[in-house]
């Protein structure tokens, strides 16, 4: 015998002439009504588990519905639900970014769309989401803090600006969904009303100092480690000096392989360098490195032997990389903000910088903006400053009386 499915109701009653329905599920021990109007279902549990006092419930709710329906209060309510705008978002959104964005990236806009969004918007058609709306979003993922499974509820704390405005983009990709197939007119302005603009801070980056102290402590590493560790802490220590003399990100280093790699002789610079075929965040493009670059790269190919479509870093280290940091103090910038292998890429930029490298090459080389550069790198550079720019002086305008002679200076 096929068993019930506990989803469908299992007692049944038609009240009304039908047009009220008091049911009680097979999971549940409460009975609960349902009806039809102004164009949807609606539904209430009695929080009764007696006939009688359910179908008392059930009539007094069904005649405040129809009250409230005669007095206009009780609006009709057409279109497309948030849900329903979401599970299509889901289902071509993967799709149509394949090879553009990363898996995590999609994954971790699902999650966002799975415990924060569908929780409060699920139920709303999507004409019914203003940037009023929104904004009683905000204050109530403020006030209402996420508490992780496994956390105690004092644990929890009020997401960040960044953590806020990633959900709001979410939101706003739905919309657009929807708006693309016809269930909406038009995506309002979701922009916070106020500090519109957050603080402006530059990257946490190694200054040469610090460089130095970890690439120093990565080399004893991989000079003085077991022969279990050994590979491991030379291609970390390879890995540092690659990128911080290359600027590639990280996920554009893991996705390198020997082809993308070639070692030149640069004509205007006479020197030895890599020009290296990156892929990754902005496609594809060109980095010429420093020639910094060039011996952790050979140290890679004669410790690996590789074929031409073996990757440079076949294994991530980030763990290892931050318990360097921890052992060296490393960890922190002097405003608090961690440090991570993304880092080296931020240094890389400030000492192009420091050394006077023309910012708009840089980008170029980079794979970024000159106004990203501009942002978040040059404004906190000393030496992008020029003092005789800065310090001008207008001379001084002298007037000398009918009859006197000018002061010797």
């Amino acid at each position: 015998m096929k068993d019930r499915d506990p989803s469908t109701p299992i007692q049944q009653l038609a009240l009304m002439d039908g047009r009220l329905h008091l049911y009680k599920r097979s999971d549940s021990r409460y009975w609960q009504c349902s009806t039809f109007l102004e164009g949807r279902n609606r539904r209430a549990t009695t929080g009764e588990d007696s006939l009688p006092l359910a179908r008392e419930f059930a009539e007094d709710w069904y005649l405040e519905l129809r009250g409230k329906q005669r007095a206009g209060i009780l609006k009709r309510r057409e279109g497309v639900t948030f849900r329903e705008a979401a599970k299509k978002f889901d289902k071509e959104y993967e799709v149509l970014t394949a090879g553009e964005r990363s898996p995590k990236h999609v994954e971790m806009h699902k999650l966002r769309l799975r415990v924060h969004l569908l929780p409060y918007f699920g139920d709303m058609r999507v004409s019914e989401i203003t940037a009023g709306v929104v904004q009683d979003y905000r204050i109530h993922r403020i006030q209402n803090p996420y508490v992780q499974k496994g956390r105690k509820p004092e644990s929890a704390k009020p997401p960040s600006r960044v953590t806020l405005h990633h959900e709001v983009v979410v939101l706003r990709l739905v919309l657009r969904t929807a708006e693309r197939y016809g269930w909406l007119q038009a995506v309002p302005n979701f922009s916070p009303p106020y500090k519109a603009s957050g603080k402006i801070s530059h990257r946490a980056w190694f200054s040469p100092e610090e460089y130095k102290k970890l690439y120093e402590a990565t080399r004893r590493r991989a000079k003085h480690s077991r022969k279990r560790w050994k590979w491991t802490n030379e291609q970390m220590h390879d890995e540092v000096l690659f990128i911080g003399n290359t600027g590639v990100r990280p996920d554009e280093a893991a996705r390198l392989e020997h082809r993308d790699v070639e070692i030149v002789e640069d004509l205007a610079t006479g020197e030895t360098i890599l020009v290296i075929e990156v892929r990754g965040k902005r496609g594809s493009g060109y980095c010429k490195s420093m020639p910094g670059a060039v011996r952790p790269y050979e140290r890679l190919v004669e410790r690996n032997k590789p074929q031409p479509t073996d990757r440079l870093f076949p294994g991530h280290h980030r763990e290892l990389f931050n318990a360097i940091l921890d052992e060296e103090n490393l960890k922190f910038d002097r405003d608090g903000r961690p440090r991570t292998l993304y880092s080296l890429r931020h240094t890389y930029i400030c000492f192009r910088l420091l050394e006077g490298a023309d910012i708009y090459q840089l980008a170029k080389n980079c794979r970024t903006s000159v106004e990203m550069i501009e942002k978040y790198y040059a404004a906190h550079i000393k030496s992008m400053l020029d003092a005789r720019a800065i310090n001008v002086r207008r001379p001084k305008d002298v007037r000398v009386k009918p009859g006197k002679q000018p002061k010797a200076a």
